[in-house]
């Protein structure tokens, strides 16, 4: 009886994402897609030793079966066994550049973790998520190292820095759909005189310690979706989604923006929770356009938060075509449904924050 219950309430936790309502109710189990999975073939299997096989008994196992089968179809292309194109290496190649990404967690005091973490790995640039005027000050000492940068300073969890010693040619923060929740927008140029468009983004969650719903989160990435879209410079866009890239809304960011999800082929790579491995999800995101070639993209040691740093290193090829097949474009009415979804974000006022 207790299996029985346990499969069904895996099956509803499966379907909840199909239904297209933003609330955290319905967006929460998409998160958990992966621990969803490994239980509910447990559950399958289980049934077959402690049920009676009577009707129900396979509907359930039909239903359970179809839901692992649909599981699998969208996590193989999150593993090593989904094949992407192999790169050879160009005379147009740009140097290595090398990007660290980190939700910090505001209440982590143990900033000197982080601080040793940049030293020892010595990144061209890096971005703190949730870091406040505590982590700005602590963060001051690797400004000699990395002289140009860009802080937004929030004690609400949704501060943001960027640090680089990379060339800087603009920098600016938006607010798109708060005035409390910031994107950085940096183009940055090379040593070797390639220049590319870095953004950092960490929109609020869907949950019930949070948000109500994923309409601020939704809204504030299709606003950096639809930004950078039509850019004519290789484009980075990395920060705490939020999000998992299976979802719809970051298959409607990934469309919109015309960029390629850099975990493809490389692993789901589970970013938080980093005190409960059971429940890791990969929140914290990366995408890239076509001329941006990942050579590495890997999870770093913990420092003290509730997220493991993401470190990515790649390469810039302006003239390569080779991963342009890899673009996925919006079909026929889903820009309105991007829109629609971007005001419906500016619209909503937030009670947590």
């Amino acid at each position: 009886m207790i299996t029985t219950i346990i499969s069904c309430l895996l099956i509803i936790l499966s379907i909840l994402p199909f239904i297209q309502n933003q609330h955290w109710v319905f967006r929460v189990p998409e998160f958990l897609k992966l621990q969803i999975l490994v239980l509910q073939v447990i559950s399958f299997s289980a049934l077959f030793f402690l049920t009676k096989r009577e009707i129900w008994f396979w509907i359930i196992q039909s239903t359970q079966l179809i839901l692992i089968i649909y599981h699998l179809y969208i996590l193989a292309r999150y593993t090593k066994f989904w094949r992407t194109p192999q790169v050879q290496k160009s005379k147009s190649d740009s140097d290595k550049i090398k990007i660290i990404a980190c939700n910090i967690y505001q209440y982590n005091k143990d900033h000197n973790r982080f601080i040793n973490l940049i030293n020892k790995e010595d990144p061209d640039l890096f971005l703190t998520m949730e870091s406040d005027s505590n982590w700005e000050k602590a963060l001051r000492v690797l400004e000699s190292n990395y002289p140009n940068f860009q802080k937004v300073t929030l004690d609400n969890t949704y501060g943001m820095h960027f640090y680089t010693r990379l060339k800087v040619i603009t920098a600016s923060t938006h607010y798109f759909i708060a005035d409390d929740i910031p994107s950085i927008e940096a183009e940055l140029e090379t040593k070797d005189g390639h220049r590319f468009i870095f953004f950092g983004v960490h929109p609020p969650p869907p949950s019930p310690t949070e948000e109500e719903n994923s309409k601020e989160r939704d809204g504030d990435l299709l606003s950096v979706a639809k930004r950078v879209r039509d850019y004519k410079l290789p484009v980075v866009v990395v920060g705490d989604f939020n999000n998992v890239a299976w979802a719809k809304s970051s298959i409607l960011f990934r469309k919109t923006s015309e960029l390629i999800d850099a975990r493809i082929g490389r692993g789901v790579l589970s970013t938080f929770h980093a005190k409960y491995w059971f429940f890791r999800v990969p929140l914290d995101l990366l995408f890239h356009s076509p001329k941006v070639f990942i050579d590495k993209l890997n999870i770093l040691p913990d420092i003290g938060s509730d997220h493991f740093p993401v470190s990515c290193t790649f390469h810039i090829d302006i003239q390569s075509y080779e991963q342009e097949e890899r673009v996925d474009e919006l079909d026929n009415g889903e820009m309105q449904e991007v829109n629609t979804l971007i005001e419906e974000g500016k619209e909503e006022e937030s009670d947590n924050r």
